[in-house]
């Protein structure tokens, strides 16, 4: 704020020390000690209230937008009545299909040869090493 240094500071000691006196010069610092306090702590009151002020602002603009999503949220939301809707549609659609009749046209497409599946044939027994013997009789 004020560009003083050393030197200017200690120019101004001298002019303050010759100008009061020595006598007084020790009350003239007290006062100058204590008008500099009540200086700061009203520029730290005012820092407070104009910080106060903006979280206020702050607030009110959150407390808008958080009415206004409130009002255009859903709150009817039951997670578990929509999932007995998706299976009530599901079994009712599934009910349908069932209980309409084939058609020669969906009964055409399903014996198509792309459709049906040939069997293969089995692959031939491998044929036994040695022929086993006949033992006879004792046993």
């Amino acid at each position: 704020m004020f560009d003083i240094d050393s030197g200017k500071l200690l120019i101004i000691a001298i002019i303050a020390l010759v100008v009061i006196g020595p006598k007084e010069l020790p009350g003239v610092m007290r006062q100058v000690g204590l008008a500099l306090a009540k200086v700061r702590r009203m520029a730290g009151e005012f820092q407070g209230q104009f910080m106060e002020a903006m979280r206020e602002s702050e607030l009110e603009e959150l407390k808008k937008d958080v009415q206004k999503m409130s009002d255009t949220a859903n709150f009817n939301f039951d997670p578990l009545a929509d999932v007995k809707d998706q299976f009530n549609e599901v079994g009712s659609s599934l009910e349908k299909t069932l209980a309409a009749p084939v058609t020669q046209v969906e009964t055409a497409e399903l014996s198509t040869p792309e459709a049906t599946i040939e069997p293969t044939p089995a692959a031939p027994e491998p044929a036994p090493d040695h022929a086993p013997t006949k033992t006879s009789g004792a046993a």
